[in-house]
């Protein structure tokens, strides 16, 4: 069957439009659920009966123009070993979040002029691509638009960016900049560094 072999080479996932492109009849993929060749995770979205479901695909594929940031970005970066409790994803302003809200994802807006600032594709421990915040907007992202910071989150997060050797300290000062919160970011590795 071509929609069990287009799932096997997409790590176990198939979308609808993936099938559409392919020409093959959304009704097919209603068949293959009833026969118990693929299970349906979310709407337009179709697994193998044996792939581990993956939280983050399935967040990114209902709720396609938000962006994985804070303590989720953070998580996906290695950055801490604390896994997020809730998705949090970031969403244009004037976006209607209320069914990631429903669906218990944290959500948070940000201004178009800095909501492209610093996304990156990243491929999940379960092997599939989502689009997330770089670990330099999502260290300026945890110290902005807060008025208390998680010390417990954000002093191990800068230490890890600290010992890296993928830093970019000139990007995440820009991005501090450009996020209005250099001032913050500047302290915290004038102590670090």
């Amino acid at each position: 069957m071509v929609l069990v072999e287009m799932a096997e080479s997409g790590n176990g996932y198939v979308t609808a439009s993936q099938a559409t492109e392919a020409g093959i009849p959304r009704r097919k993929l209603t068949e293959a659920v009833r026969k118990g060749n693929l299970i349906q995770v979310a709407r337009g979205l179709y697994a193998l009966p044996e792939t581990w479901e993956d939280p983050y695909l399935v967040a990114q594929h209902r709720f396609a123009r938000g962006v994985f940031s804070d303590d989720t970005a953070l998580f996906l970066h290695g950055m801490t070993d604390r896994a997020p409790f809730s998705l949090t994803m970031t969403f244009p302003r004037g976006y209607n979040a209320t069914p990631a809200r429903k669906a218990g994802v944290i959500c948070r807006t940000c201004a178009d002029d800095v909501l492209g600032l610093g996304i990156m594709e990243l491929t999940t421990q379960h092997g599939n691509v989502v689009r997330v915040y770089d670990p330099e907007r999502t260290l300026c992202d945890l110290v902005r638009g807060q008025r208390t910071v998680d010390s417990q989150v954000v002093i191990p997060a800068m230490q890890s960016y600290a010992k890296s050797p993928k830093r970019d300290v000139q990007k995440l000062v820009g991005y501090a900049r450009s996020l209005g919160v250099e001032r913050k970011i500047r302290n915290y590795l004038e102590v670090l560094l």
